[in-house]
């Protein structure tokens, strides 16, 4: 290995001084670091898949509203702590154009980034009732989540759902849920780092057991309309981008500016609370936080303690790209097809060279091509394989931190891989190949 695509000496010292022993089991943030150490060390440019940092440009609607809010004067002014009426309007226009889901204004609250939004609705079902202690996450799922949980003290169980697809998922459920101890059902769709994407099957099952349970189904819709086999671009029309709130009234929808509009920096998320769950009480609620009512607590409590709000001018600028998405002026999906191409093409270079696809099946249909895939190579585990891909100047995460059953892949993202770069992919991938060829 000593004659590898990145020098080989840098790379082991990097790896040793950071004394992570299990890259499998390194944390998203501690792979960024480690490569960002060999990329100055050595001056060689990686092929990063370790991160979904979004690698398109800003919508020019948002970035203009913003810099009108700005010029207007809205920093000097606290926004208020549910939202600017604008942006909450729109929200609810936007989920009735592009999910066929009625909410009203009120329960779209703008949150730090989705990552704020999950805490603070972690926090809540984390005290609706003494009896519910523990959230259950559909894996894989995004790694930091059960970081929060770790954080906060709460608990939480999992499973990793592939084996469970279709009618399966209801067995599964049931016999974790009716336990009595399950507060809330959390996943993502699409899925990170997956790419799976429920269907309606499922996610009517989802529903059927938050109806029966009394459980809040936590949605993070972080790369909404996503799922480009389906085109779900146009406003008002068919197909919706799928979700469990079309089966239960007990869903907070969690929609991310990040992915689907390329806003990431502005850290600005919505938190889309069902009107029925908005307004519902619960006696431990009112113990727990001195008011009983979901959306109260959310607002007045949570996210007021947590940021006492969001950016002021930052919203300005989802409620232009929300409006412009609503009246058909922005097409915000086509604006990210590009990732899907990127994906293709990747896989294709690691597969022709030994890789597998480690999750590969949206049930009998081929997966999508989208931000992530997941990937394997014979013989080697995932910290293994992250090790000696740093060699090669490629990273990624280990699927383990994601909940998966799978110890074998690694998480793959293609939102930070330029066209420039697929040759320098395809050459260190086949270096890899030709260094360590499958028996």
């Amino acid at each position: 290995m000593k004659n590898t695509p990145i020098d080989y000496n840098k790379v082991t010292t990097a790896i040793e001084e950071l004394n992570l022993p299990d890259l499998g089991l390194a944390t998203i943030r501690e792979i960024v670091n480690l490569v960002n150490i060999i990329e100055a060390a050595t001056g060689e440019k990686f092929i990063r898949m370790e991160m979904g940092v979004p690698g398109l440009k800003p919508p020019e609607v948002g970035i203009n509203a913003e810099i009108a809010a700005l010029k207007r004067g809205v920093s000097s002014d606290y926004p208020m702590l549910d939202g600017i009426k604008p942006l909450k309007e729109e929200t609810s226009k936007f989920v009735k154009n592009f999910m066929n889901i009625d909410i009203s204004a009120k329960g779209c609250v703008p949150t730090v980034g989705s990552m704020q939004g999950g805490y603070a609705t972690f926090m809540l079902v984390s005290n609706l009732d003494p009896k519910k202690d523990t959230a259950l996450f559909l894996d894989p799922g995004f790694s930091v989540q059960k970081t929060q949980f770790n954080v906060m003290g709460h608990k939480y169980t999992n499973f990793d759902v592939y084996n469970y697809r279709g009618e399966k998922l209801r067995a599964k459920l049931e016999a974790i849920v009716s336990k009595g101890n399950i507060n809330s059902i959390i996943y993502s769709n699409p899925n990170n780092p997956s790419w799976i994407c429920f269907n309606d099957e499922e996610l009517k099952i989802i529903g059927d057991i938050a109806n029966k349970y009394d459980l809040i189904v936590l949605e993070d819709l972080a790369y909404f309309a996503m799922d480009f086999r389906t085109d779900m671009s146009k406003p008002g029309e068919a197909p919706y981008q799928p979700s469990v709130a079309n089966y239960t009234n007990n869903y907070i929808l969690m929609i991310s500016s990040s992915k689907a509009f390329s806003y990431a920096g502005a850290r600005l998320g919505m938190l889309c609370i069902s009107d029925t769950l908005y307004c519902r009480e619960y006696p431990n609620l009112k113990k727990r936080f001195g008011v009983a009512s979901i959306g109260y607590t959310l607002v007045q409590r949570l996210i007021y303690t947590l940021s006492s709000g969001v950016s002021h001018s930052a919203q300005y600028a989802l409620a232009a790209m929300f409006e412009a998405a609503n009246n058909g002026t922005f097409n915000f999906v086509e604006e990210v097809k590009g990732y899907g191409e990127r994906a293709a093409i990747m896989k294709r270079i690691f597969t022709e060279n030994g890789f597998k696809l480690v999750y590969d099946k949206d049930i009998d249909q081929e997966l999508a091509d989208g931000f992530y895939f997941t990937i394997s190579y014979p013989g080697m585990q995932s910290g293994e394989l992250i090790n000696k891909l740093m060699y090669y100047g490629i990273s990624g995460i280990g699927l383990i931190t994601c909940g998966s059953d799978r110890t074998e892949g690694i998480r793959a993202c293609v939102s930070q891989i330029k066209k420039e770069q697929y040759i320098d992919l395809e050459n260190r991938v086949k270096a890899f190949n030709k260094d360590f060829p499958i028996k």
